[in-house]
């Protein structure tokens, strides 16, 4: 569960969150995705892009996001930097919750959905674990973090080893 009294963890200017993020997605583009992703190890998450449908324009959006493997699923959180506004790409999933996902080891669909009840809690815990200043982090948000299931579509084959 996020815990909303947790003192608020110091952050890097936000000019320069915008600007890792993309050098970040651009250093992944044009690799094609053999820099920038990475797999989630124990005690650390891992790295994706996931390209969602713009909820205004209808043209493909890419963001790369942090991630963790909760069999069959991915899961990460919908932060914007740590910003107060959720992320462009969590309206966007909101609007239409099919995207596409690359990770290091496998490119296809998933369909969006946030964890609530104790699946949350459970996520939360899982996310806290790997991230110990998760709550500090997320005490600087005027509200819950949604925590964002990406569930690969039946039609797709999933490993993820």
């Amino acid at each position: 569960m996020q815990d909303t009294l947790a003192k608020p963890a110091r952050l890097p200017p936000r000019w320069f969150i915008r600007v890792f993020w993309k050098v970040h997605r651009a250093i992944v583009r044009i690799t094609r995705g053999r820099l920038g992703l990475w797999l989630p190890k124990p005690g650390r998450w891992g790295a994706l892009r996931l390209t969602t449908t713009g909820r205004r324009t209808g043209r493909p959006r890419s963001v790369m996001v942090g991630y963790v493997v909760d069999e069959p699923h991915l899961v990460t959180l919908a932060m914007n930097g740590w910003g107060a506004a959720d992320p462009a790409w969590w309206l966007n999933l909101q609007a239409d919750p099919n995207a596409l996902v690359m990770t290091r080891n496998w490119r296809g669909p998933v369909v969006a959905r946030v964890a609530t009840g104790d699946e949350r809690d459970r996520l939360w815990a899982r996310w806290s674990e790997i991230d110990k200043g998760l709550d500090g982090f997320a005490a600087r948000r005027p509200g819950p973090t949604a925590v964002v299931v990406l569930e690969p579509r039946s039609d797709a084959s999933v490993e993820w080893s």
